[in-house]
């Protein structure tokens, strides 16, 4: 159960940048956010991917357009601004600081020897 919950607190710590890094990509719509992030095997449904939409254009990362569809009502299409852009180049740079000190600290860790005497 604790695990469970690291996982998840650790999924959600990652999943703005995520979703930035695949807006970056292109003006995509919010199911083709869902099918990219499924692909990379980080799960997200449609109730944790709108507030986390919202709140990115809100701070001004993020803006939309509406376009006609085929197949329906007009779809929203999310595209990432320069700040977005911005911020995204500072998070690129926090994930390869944190991913080398997690495979630094876990590789110290599992060369040494466990303390007996404790």
């Amino acid at each position: 159960m604790i695990a469970e919950n690291t996982q998840t607190q650790m999924r959600k710590g990652i999943l703005e940048y995520c979703i930035l890094a695949v807006i970056s990509r292109g003006e995509i719509y919010a199911s083709d956010i869902i099918s990219e992030l499924k692909r990379a095997e980080l799960l997200v449904v449609e109730g944790t991917l709108y507030p986390l939409l919202t709140r990115l254009k809100n701070n001004g990362l993020l803006s939309y357009s509406w376009k006609e569809s085929t197949s329906g009502p007009p779809r929203k299409y999310y595209q990432i601004t320069e700040l977005g852009l911005s911020v995204l180049k500072k998070l690129d740079v926090t994930w390869k600081e944190l991913v080398f000190a997690v495979e630094t600290s876990v590789k110290q860790g599992s060369n040494q020897q466990p303390n007996e005497n404790k």
